[in-house]
């Protein structure tokens, strides 16, 4: 074989092997950003925020069904739920089922409802966002919340069930607090 014909055949099988290289390096690179991407994804939706969907109509008419909300997962790890959030929680009766509901009352408080207008501490509740239609006429109470749970409650308070039927909500069943309703986007809202 002729020197020339060597020396182009070891160039074409240089330029094949710098290729490889480079389709190599290329094809690390990109497992490296989708490991990493899946590395981040799994900590946002874990400890950070989470995609979630109401169905039915508990928490009508501040939440219809089939709205798409955000869950702020994190903010409860540095502060506790207060009056008046709108949280998605763990089922007490059924932990593989998660509910949204607002909380109406927190360890200590207590809770009373009267023809049902709802008094926490002797103190009637500002419920203005609880449509006339949706109120209940129920009586409920008095009863304290213990320590390490909450009393919770749908603004559909004549179709919600809720701390009223299944009682307290311990802190650890609350995912997270609802910040943000994203769909419909005609109807889009911060909490």
């Amino acid at each position: 074989m002729p020197a020339d014909i060597r020396l182009e055949a070891d160039d074409r099988n240089a330029r094949m092997m710098q290729q490889i290289n480079v389709w190599r390096d290329e094809l690390i690179a990109w497992f490296k950003t989708l490991f990493s991407a899946a590395i981040y994804a799994t900590l946002i939706v874990t400890f950070g925020f989470q995609v979630a969907r109401v169905e039915g109509l508990s928490m009508a008419p501040t939440l219809e069904d089939q709205d798409r909300l955000i869950v702020n997962k994190f903010v409860y790890r540095v502060s506790a739920p207060r009056r008046g959030d709108i949280v998605m929680l763990y089922y007490p009766l059924n932990p593989d089922k998660s509910f949204v509901k607002r909380v109406i009352a927190e360890e200590g408080d207590t809770v009373r409802i009267v023809d049902g207008r709802v008094y926490v501490n002797d103190v009637p509740m500002d419920d203005r966002f609880v449509a006339p239609e949706f109120r209940s006429h129920d009586d409920f109470g008095p009863t304290v919340v213990p320590e390490g749970y909450y009393f919770v409650m749908g603004d559909h308070r004549n179709n919600s069930s809720d701390s009223r039927h299944w009682g307290f909500v311990p802190k650890k069943y609350i995912i997270g607090k609802v910040q943000l309703r994203w769909w419909p986007v005609g109807h889009a809202r911060v909490f």
